[in-house]
This record gives structure tokens, C-alpha cells and sequence, in this order.
């Protein structure tokens, strides 16, 4: 299905949020509950140092600058340590996050990003299957040409079964959209674990050994 949205083919920023914006969509249509305890925090910090802009304006404008005058440097001192905490949590803790979240199947935390004039969608995925404690991860890539018709217009299901072959917590709860060249040979990268490097797809057969709800069909293979 495609979305009615058309937007720019030759603008990366379309191209991306419009993609990020697919995520959540996508996997809370399998259930996923979404997490919002980094985009919480990050309001937190942004409404504080707003708060505290704001209270001194007043402050100053009701009482003038000799009554304001002591709390000033102060508030200037919170604003600029709530600033600085808020790019930190910005750039280094959610790190271009676009989706965390939790289902049946196991956490996900998905990453995205791109680097400038290629088209390429760059995804740093975090997941934990259901039952393990021990997190893994994953890089992605793949071409915006891929879900993207050349009219600029969305195609959910490429998307779909692109994510479902790459990242096994999706994988198995969505296991009609697995096909297998995709998991096994799109840039499925640095799977880190406790036995070492692993594809997606490896993984997905892992979780279904073990007993995972992984219905029959999964692991399809892309009809020509």
C-alpha cells in the first residue's frame, strides 16, 4: 500500500523522516508498545530550562531589575547546565533514536540516520529477544529506492519485509514478510553477542528453536 503523501525524491530529509515515520506506524501494527522514557526525559530537561527563562522574564518585568538582580547569574548558571544536558542527551544518549519499543517477541531500539548526498537509509538496531537479558546489535543499510517509487510516493510493503528479514525481534512477530535474501544478503552488519557474529536471519531460526511464536510461512523466499 502506498502512502498519499507524495514528496520530493531528490530531498534526503523527506526521504528519511518520511521513512521514520513508518516505524512506529508499522510496529505497533504488530503490537509493539512503544517506550517513551528518552523522549520524557529530554522534555523534562527542555521544559525546565524554559521554566526557569521564563519565571525570571516575569520576575524582572513585575519587579524589577534591583529585586532580580540576585537571581540572575543563578538562573543563567541552571540554564546554561540544563542546555548543555539537553544536546548531551540529544546527540549521545537517543542518538538519532526514532523508535524503542517492546512486544511479545522481545525490545527493539532502532537508530536511524544518513550520510549527506547518498541516499542510503542507515539503521543501528538494538534488540533483545524475549527471555534474554543480554542486548545485540545490528547495522543496516539499505537504498531509499527500495520503498520509494521514482514518483516519490511510499510503498509500505518492500519497507515491511526489509525490516521483518533484518531485525529478527520483528522478524518473528511478523514472520510472513521474512524473506530470506533479504536477511541474508542486504548489509545485515556487526551482530554483537556472546557467540560472536551472527546474520539476522540466524538469528530468527535461534528464536523459533527456542520455542518462539513464530508461525508457519516465516523465512519466505522473494518470488521473481
Amino acid at each position: 500500500m502506498s502512502a498519499t503523501t507524495k514528496i520530493a525524491v531528490h530531498s534526503l530529509s523527506d526521504l528519511k523522516n518520511t521513512t521514520d515515520d513508518a516505524l512506529p506506524n508499522y510496529l505497533h501494527s504488530l503490537k509493539f508498545k512503544q517506550i517513551h522514557k528518552q523522549t520524557d526525559v529530554r522534555l523534562v530537561i527542555g521544559y525546565s530550562a524554559v521554566i526557569i527563562a521564563g519565571a525570571l522574564f516575569y520576575y524582572d518585568w513585575k519587579f524589577g531589575w534591583e529585586a532580580s538582580k540576585p537571581y540572575t547569574l543563578p538562573a543563567v548558571v541552571a540554564y546554561f547546565i540544563l542546555n548543555t544536558a539537553f544536546s548531551y542527551w540529544l546527540w549521545f544518549v537517543e542518538a538519532g533514536t526514532v523508535y524503542e519499543g517492546e512486544g511479545k517477541t522481545g525490545k527493539v531500539r532502532i537508530a536511524s540516520s544518513t550520510k549527506k548526498h547518498i541516499p542510503i537509509y542507515e539503521v543501528d538496531v538494538t534488540f533483545s529477544p524475549a527471555g534474554s537479558s543480554h542486548p545485540q546489535k545490528i547495522h543496516i543499510r539499505a537504498p531509499f529506492t527500495r520503498w520509494f517509487t521514482s514518483d516519490g510516493y511510499f510503498i509500505a510493503k518492500p519497507f515491511q519485509q526489509w525490516l521483518a528479514s533484518e531485525v529478527p525481534v520483528v522478524g518473528a512477530a511478523d514472520p510472513n514478510n521474512v524473506v530470506e535474501e533479504i536477511g541474508r544478503g542486504s548489509g545485515a552488519e556487526n551482530v554483537v553477542n556472546a557467540s560472536g557474529n551472527q546474520s539476522a536471519i540466524d538469528i530468527l531460526q535461534q528464536l523459533k528453536a527456542s520455542g518462539a511464536n513464530v508461525s508457519a510461512g516465516s523465512g519466505r523466499r522473494r518470488k521473481a
